[in-house]
């Protein structure tokens, strides 16, 4: 099960969070189009996305992984397809959100909840490992896609990708993927039916309910604050670094940032189960400080390119907490309902990072005055995130059930 959502979510990051500025570049380079008049589809790619989290983690808590993440894996390609092919710009503005249904079926928040029902003392372990696939993704999809547009051409690589997505992801949806373990005679952590009985927690969130908990409220504050900035500052990365350095130390800090990011889930994934969750998160966010203040107020090239390496380490820590935090504190079977509403509440307000960056930058010149906002607003996160640590109405409840 982890496997084949690692499989699923590195697919579906490859072609549809980090692929989609590739096609936005392809399609407007290829149709000599100007990128604000079609950069409004990635917009909508992000909203269709976040407002199909909550019914997509309920779907798959109530139904099962199995008919979302093949939903998913033709939605992605048929949305990279059409892209590929779009010769008006309203068919790019059709084709971006059908791969926003995509990249929901096969996002984090379908990961987790696929995963929530079959790990209790792993699953911190369980979900970290998963989410590998999202850095994988990352990694060696922007510079596939790259690589055959330009050996290629838009459409044929386009065609090529969606039928990778299809050839890999559907198999994996109708023959590996199963709702729960007792579909298999077995319980959480893949033990005997005699020992994991006791493991199962029966008192079930709805979202009204979670929703006024502090646990809840915090975790969306922070979370949302720190994707924004996380996003916000990807987005416009090598803008910034170009102002400083070469191109192909651009290229490198890149991928050295990406490489951090991989190794920063690394180490998350060996230690999950063993740390504090909000803790952790807390630490990441005021690291993730820390290098926007350095990368403010020093301008040295090889300081620039380490403090993206340690601003790397938190990029794929900060969405992997973020399951592990509601996971523990509302259990497996309120899990997808919960972490549905509120990983559509983070991702609406991490739509706005880019837009964040763009608007200060544009007031003030440069990016110095953002980074140091945006510092400021993950300093603040790593303080939401903590003041509903010693909250334990939520877990106490499942326990007391």
């Amino acid at each position: 099960m982890v496997a084949a959502c690692l499989l699923s979510t590195g697919v579906g990051n490859a072609l549809g969070l980090f692929g989609a500025g590739v096609y936005l570049h392809a399609v407007t380079e290829t149709n000599a189009w100007a990128t604000g008049v079609v950069s409004g589809a990635v917009t909508l790619f992000y909203v269709v996305s976040a407002v199909l989290l909550i019914p997509v983690g309920s779907g798959i808590a109530r139904f099962g992984a199995r008919p979302f993440v093949s939903l998913g894996a033709l939605a992605m390609a048929m949305g990279v397809a059409g892209v590929g092919r779009a010769w008006e710009p309203w068919q790019v503005y059709l084709a971006f959100p059908i791969m926003g249904i995509g990249w929901a079926c096969l996002s984090t928040t379908s990961v987790a909840t696929t995963l929530a029902p079959w790990f209790e003392t792993y699953q911190g372990r369980a979900i970290s490992i998963a989410s590998l696939g999202a850095s994988a993704g990352g990694m060696m999809g922007p510079p596939l896609l790259l690589m055959g547009i330009g050996g290629l051409g838009f459409a044929a690589t386009a065609t090529l990708a969606a039928c990778c997505a299809v050839i890999i992801v559907l198999p994996i949806a109708l023959v590996v993927l199963r709702h729960r373990p007792e579909d298999m005679g077995l319980t959480p952590d893949g033990l005997p039916a005699t020992r994991g009985a006791s493991q199962r927690q029966t008192h079930v969130w709805n979202r009204a309910a979670a929703l006024r908990t502090p646990e809840l409220q915090t975790t969306m504050m922070a979370f949302g604050i720190g994707m924004a900035m996380q996003i916000g500052f990807l987005t416009h990365q090598v803008t910034f670094l170009a102002q400083s350095l070469p191109t192909w130390a651009v290229a490198v800090t890149i991928s050295a940032t990406a490489v951090a990011g991989l190794t920063g889930r690394l180490a998350l994934a060996r230690f999950a189960d063993r740390i504090d969750a909000r803790m952790t998160t807390s630490v990441v966010l005021v690291l993730a400080a820390l290098s926007f203040c350095v990368m403010a107020l020093l301008t040295d090239p090889y300081i620039l390119a380490c403090g993206c390496v340690v601003f790397g380490l938190t990029v794929g820590n900060v969405t992997t907490l973020s399951p592990i935090v509601v996971r523990r504190e509302f259990g497996a079977d309120a899990f997808g309902r919960v972490f549905g509403l509120a990983s559509c509440v983070i991702q609406l307000v991490t739509a706005l990072g880019p837009g964040f960056y763009g608007l200060l930058h544009d007031h003030f010149g440069g990016y110095r005055q953002p980074l140091l906002v945006a510092a400021m607003l993950d300093g603040m996160a790593a303080w939401i995130i903590l003041v509903g640590r010693n909250k334990k109405r939520a877990s106490d409840a499942v326990q007391a059930s």
